[in-house]
């Protein structure tokens, strides 16, 4: 599990030996899921098939994560105000130059300069910023949180759709939404959405033909590319 991989068509890393099963099952999921989302919409195309979002209670060194992480894949890195948000956040940048992985930051668009990061991720209450940041910053990926509930977000380059199911963190408390309800409301919007909130290598079969663009977790890929 150290990056020497076989990169495929697309230049996305095929697995090699060493990776657990559940490792392959969440990132050919992703894969499948991107293709097909790309065979509708262009705009899925260049964007990660999957999306490893930190936490720092549960991925309290998330640089060792994002080194195993496939080719093509993208880290969120979320401080939530850490002191040590630059030193993490540098120790990701090296990992994820290393890996092949985009690094997107969630919300501190100042931090995402300082280590030159590949874009931002915004919760959904800050989402309206999305315009501005990527008028000052044309060659980041912008995505944005969704939870459903009302309007779509509009602008960011794509959408993170959560819980689908049981979550864990912050989602906890919220109502899980279920394939069939995470299809209906992708299909709400232009935008690529991925699905985010207790995906697993054993309910990830649910969201075929679910419209996702990709996949997102936190403790599962933690757990499944440790």
């Amino acid at each position: 599990m150290d990056g020497d991989g076989e990169a495929g068509e697309e230049g996305l890393m095929i697995l090699p030996a060493g990776y657990s099963d559940d490792a392959r099952a969440l990132w050919d999921a992703a894969l499948a899921l991107n293709r097909a989302a790309a065979a509708v919409s262009p705009k899925a195309a260049a964007l990660p098939p999957l999306l490893f979002f930190t936490d720092p209670e549960r991925t309290p060194r998330p640089w060792e994560t994002a080194a195993r992480l496939p080719r093509g894949a993208a880290v969120v890195y979320r401080a939530f105000g850490a002191p040590d948000a630059v030193e993490t956040g540098r120790r990701l940048r090296i990992a994820t130059h290393e890996a092949g992985v985009r690094l997107l930051i969630g919300l501190d668009v100042e931090l995402a300069s300082a280590i030159e990061a590949d874009g931002v991720h915004l919760p959904e209450r800050e989402a309206r910023r999305v315009a501005a940041i990527r008028a000052a910053h044309p060659d980041w990926l912008a995505t944005a949180a969704w939870h459903g509930e009302g309007a779509p977000p509009d602008g960011p380059h794509a959408l993170v759709l959560s819980p689908v199911f049981p979550a864990g963190g912050a989602s906890a408390t919220r109502p899980w939404l279920g394939a069939a309800a995470f299809r209906e409301r992708a299909e709400r919007t232009d935008a690529p959405v991925y699905a985010l909130g207790g995906v697993t290598a054993g309910n990830v079969a649910e969201l075929t033909d679910s419209g996702a663009c990709g996949l997102a977790g936190v403790s599962a890929i933690r757990d499944a590319f440790a």
